[in-house]
C-alpha cells in the first residue's frame, strides 16, 4: 500500500462495461512528511474518497481483491481514507 492525496477526477463516457458505475480519481504519491513523492496513478475509488484527503492505495494484483474491484480490470484503488499515522516515533493527525 501507498499514501496519497486526492487531486483531481477522470471522467470517462467510453469505457468497459465493467468500469460503468465505478469512480475513478487522479491520486498523488505521498511521502511519510506528507510531500510531493513525484508521480499520479488513476485509482478506482472503492470507500467515497474526496479532493484533497490523504488515502491508502493498492496497485498490481491486490487492486483487484475489493468487494468494488473483483475481477475488473483495474491496476489501482483507493482502499482507505487515512485519520492518523506513526512514523518513527512521529505522529501525524489529518483528522
Amino acid at each position: 500500500m501507498k499514501l496519497g492525496r486526492i487531486v483531481g477526477t477522470v471522467v470517462s463516457t467510453r469505457k468497459d462495461p465493467s468500469l460503468g458505475s465505478l469512480k475513478l480519481l487522479i491520486v498523488e504519491n505521498l511521502t511519510t512528511d506528507l510531500g510531493r513523492e513525484g508521480g499520479y496513478v488513476v485509482a478506482v475509488d472503492s470507500v467515497g474518497a474526496g479532493f484533497g484527503e490523504v488515502i491508502l492505495y493498492a496497485t498490481g494484483s491486490s487492486a483487484r481483491l475489493t468487494a468494488a474491484t473483483k475481477d475488473r480490470p483495474v491496476d489501482a484503488v483507493i482502499m482507505g481514507i487515512v485519520d492518523s499515522f506513526d512514523v518513527e516515533g512521529r505522529s501525524v493527525r489529518l483528522a
